[in-house]
């Protein structure tokens, strides 16, 4: 197997380079409208939005920034194909603006688009992200009534095209090879992620230009695109990412055996991406070696306080809950190689001996 991997360094709000109905999967974490880090985009995108900035006008630029990302969503809505799935990853924003403090509801912005625009929404995820700092609280302190909820959370927001499920060969070999166990399920299927933490890239801060990067990338973890394509796709879909940033949904594709498109309008976010591709070989083997270990783990407790799994793993020396678990298969990335402006990336079966004890 092999699988193909682009990067467009240019405005997402037109992906003319691809084809209508082409796409399987979009997974996104696009600039947060209203989070102050931000405000250099967008205002770049639209001189309006850095006058409403200036006048306190934080209803106007809030809108006005929706408006450069709906662009996008306008795109996505034409190259994704009929029944295929939107995910989307956003924080709601708080700020003062003049001497008001506020919630800029970013989700629901994003959420109305998508509902009037041939777009189901299916139930969301919360994924909580708690802070222990003593000083997170804002407002009045201990009096009230001035003081604020803290936002510990964001949202992945799940839409599918149009209103039926993707037309997919129901014995598709393929399918059941991108089967997820059941106990994975049980847990990214919940409507709350709480075991994931954001995270650094690792960067080496005392490089200025890769800190800078850093502080302009706002990456989310790994974790979290891997989980979604593994939850919404098949082994050699194309997942794509409208908002690149350092790669992220890429490395988590051509991990999960995925083809994957990005756009991004900072080129300077390669140098980051090069570096973790010399890992992809590594990351693949950790996660692999992560998802097998926890299942044989899991089997093993549910034998002591439930009963004897029923089927047992048709690639792996293993039992599994369901039937339609028993053909789970994992890859290997083998090699990896540049062609013209793709990465295609070459797998092989995932070999992993469990010796499994009773």
């Amino acid at each position: 197997m092999k699988t193909n991997h682009k990067i467009y360094f240019k405005n997402s709000s037109d992906m003319g380079e691809l084809e209508s109905n082409s796409i399987d999967l979009m997974i996104t974490s696009p600039p947060y409208p209203m989070i102050e880090m931000w405000d250099v985009l967008f205002s770049s995108l639209n001189n309006e939005i850095k006058q409403a900035l200036n006048e306190d006008n934080g209803k106007i630029a809030f809108t006005l920034m929706h408006k450069e990302l709906e662009k996008v969503w306008s795109e996505v809505n034409r190259v994704l194909k009929p029944g295929g799935i939107a995910c989307i990853n956003i924080g709601d924003a708080t700020r003062k603006i003049g001497r008001s403090f506020q919630l800029f509801p970013n989700h629901v912005k994003i959420t109305n688009f998508f509902q009037n625009n041939n777009f189901i929404e299916l139930p969301s995820i919360l994924w909580r992200k708690p802070t222990n700092s003593p000083n997170k609280f804002l407002g009045s302190g201990m009096l009230p009534p001035n003081a604020y909820v803290t936002l510990e959370h964001e949202h992945i927001l799940i839409f599918r095209k149009g209103d039926f499920k993707r037309d997919i060969e129901p014995k598709s070999e393929n399918r059941y090879q991108s089967a997820f166990f059941w106990e994975e399920r049980n847990k990214w299927f919940s409507d709350i992620w709480d075991d994931i933490r954001g995270v650094s890239q690792n960067l080496n801060k005392k490089n200025s230009d890769q800190k800078k990067l850093r502080e302009r990338s706002a990456a989310y973890p790994l974790e979290i695109p891997y989980r979604l394509i593994n939850m919404f796709s098949l082994y050699k879909n194309t997942v794509l990412d409208p908002f690149w940033g350092t790669g992220t949904t890429s490395l988590a594709a051509m991990i999960s055996g995925r083809n994957s498109i990005g756009y991004e309008i900072d080129s300077e976010f390669m140098k980051l991406f090069k570096m973790n591709i010399l890992k992809i070989k590594k990351l693949n083997k950790d996660l692999n070696n992560e998802r097998l270990n926890k299942h044989i783990n899991f089997i093993k407790k549910y034998r002591k306080e439930v009963k004897e799994p029923n089927y047992n793993s048709e690639e792996y020396d293993f039992p599994v809950i369901t039937k339609q678990e028993t053909g789970i298969l994992l890859y290997a990335i083998n090699s990896y190689s540049a062609y013209k402006n793709k990465l295609i990336l070459r797998y092989e079966k995932f070999n992993f001996d469990s010796k499994m004890e009773s």
